[in-house]
Parts: C-alpha cells; structure tokens; sequence
C-alpha cells in the first residue's frame, strides 16, 4: 500500500485546510484510514480515524474542528481543519491500517501544515 498525502501549507490562525491522502498498490478498500500529527520535538498523535464502514475516532481535543471523511472507491482520506491554531502546527501522517493485523500497517511521507498568529 501506497499513500500519497496532500493539501498541507501555511494558513493563518483561525483559517482552514483540507488535507487528502489517497492509497494504492494491489488493495481493495483499505479498513481503516487515519491521520497522525508530528509537531517539532514532541511525539506522534492521533488525530483522527475512520474506517471502510465509516466509523470515525477523533483526539479529544480535536473533534470540534476537525472532520475525517473517506471516499472507499478513491481509497482517500481526507481532514478538514477548521478554526487551525498555531499549536496545530505539525507534520500531518497518512496511515492505513488494520485492526488485529501487525503487518498491515503503512504510512504516507507527510504534510506540513504551519499555522502563523
């Protein structure tokens, strides 16, 4: 599996993007897709998931402005962001994934979303 993110970038505090994260590679529906967050010197976190069936997980602290959705024809994720803060600031990660299955586990190269004051 492949994954291939996009639609990360500089925004201004209080605007939007929207990040997608399309898979490929010999797949069907990919069971769940998510996205992660890697802000400088701190730890990988969740950020949100959704599976094939459309249920969706979110970080607490996220879920009143951010909204995962998924296209299961296109195998893409995608991540609204509203209200962005400068604390949102990180490396946006791509992961497919399969629960109870190790080795079915892939992540995309990354997006840079910045968010200035």
């Amino acid at each position: 599996v492949q994954l291939q993110a996009s639609g990360g970038g500089l925004v201004q505090a209080g605007g939007s993007l929207t990040l997608s994260c399309a898979a490929s590679g010999n797949i069907n529906t990919v069971p769940r897709m998510g996205w992660y967050r890697q802000a400088l010197g701190k730890q990988r976190e969740l950020v949100a998931t959704m599976t094939s069936g459309g249920t969706s997980n979110y970080a607490d602290s996220l879920e009143d402005r951010f909204t995962i959705s998924r296209d299961n024809r296109k195998n893409t994720v995608y991540l609204q962001m509203n209200s962005l803060k400068v604390e949102d600031t990180a490396v946006y990660y791509c992961r497919a994934s399969r629960l109870y299955t190790p080795k079915y586990d892939y992540w995309g190269q990354g997006t840079q979303v910045t968010v200035s004051s």
